[in-house]
């Protein structure tokens, strides 16, 4: 794997070139990706893969999709985060485990302030979740399950048992000012969400969302497979770009913030 950071300009007659940059070294992925400095609120970025064709999963599964440099550029972007967001659906699609860092990696983090190991957010209005997955039994640290009053009192109970910390709020949807307050209160700042695409959409609605990472996946799919976000309507969200990274293998990253005028 070689990954260049790739930068794209315009020249008086309107051509464009691009000029490598690189190889990259994990410090220089740490800066490209880094948070801003101290956010007083929750800053969301959302990470998706996806083929060249626009699918969001191969066989069912966005690991279908991984290539060394996303499976690189996803390792520095949980080092980074204070929490990793997700949906049930993809906890269940996937089989979640909880995040697991090196000896090294979790004294850096704790060298910078930050908890040695970022917890899982799991959204689930329902409480749907099996006490028995990875999620609970494959974790370094308990997840957080964000749900509603209205799920089952049961099924709450049986969560918070198996070693979860469960929120409640109020009504039968979390919504993204839950998870917004909810991730405040706890100091949750620095917030990576992995999907799935209703999560996404949800926030990209409310625009909640600050920061877009996709992975270009050199394949097409075809086939029925999603998109990495969807909604009851349309959201149009403009983002500038912030760097565009490309790997020998055809592999492209691209990271995206919300526009200046919108942030």
């Amino acid at each position: 794997m070689q990954l260049l950071d790739i930068a794209t300009y315009f020249t008086s007659e309107s051509d464009v070139a691009r000029v490598a940059k690189g190889p990259l070294e994990d410090a220089d992925l740490t800066r490209l990706y880094a948070y801003p400095p101290r956010p007083r609120r929750p800053w969301i970025r959302v990470n998706f893969v996806a083929s060249i064709d626009g699918a969001v999963t191969a066989d069912g599964v966005s690991a279908g999709l991984g290539t060394p440099a996303d499976k690189s550029v996803f390792a520095v972007l949980r080092t980074l985060a204070d929490a990793v967001l997700v949906g049930a659906g993809t906890v269940r699609a996937e089989n979640y485990g909880g995040v697991s860092f090196s000896a090294a990696t979790r004294s850096e983090r704790a060298s910078l302030g930050m908890t040695e190991v970022p917890p899982l957010v799991v959204v689930t209005a329902s409480a749907n979740l099996d006490p028995e997955s990875r999620i609970f039994t494959d974790s370094a640290v308990p997840p957080i399950v964000l749900t509603t009053s209205s799920a089952p009192a049961e099924a709450r109970r049986t969560l918070a048992a198996a070693g979860a910390r469960v929120v409640e709020t109020d009504g039968n949807t979390v919504t993204t000012e839950s998870i917004l307050a909810t991730l405040n209160d706890l100091g949750l700042h620095r917030v990576l969400c992995e999907g799935g695409p209703g999560i996404f959409g949800q926030l990209l609605a409310d625009d909640a969302v600050d920061d877009v990472c996709i992975t270009t996946s050199p394949v097409l799919v075809a086939g029925s497979a999603g998109r990495i976000s969807h909604s009851a309507s349309s959201s149009v969200r403009r983002m500038t770009r912030a760097h565009v990274l490309a790997d020998e293998d055809g592999t492209l990253l691209t990271r995206w913030v919300k526009h200046r005028s919108d942030a």
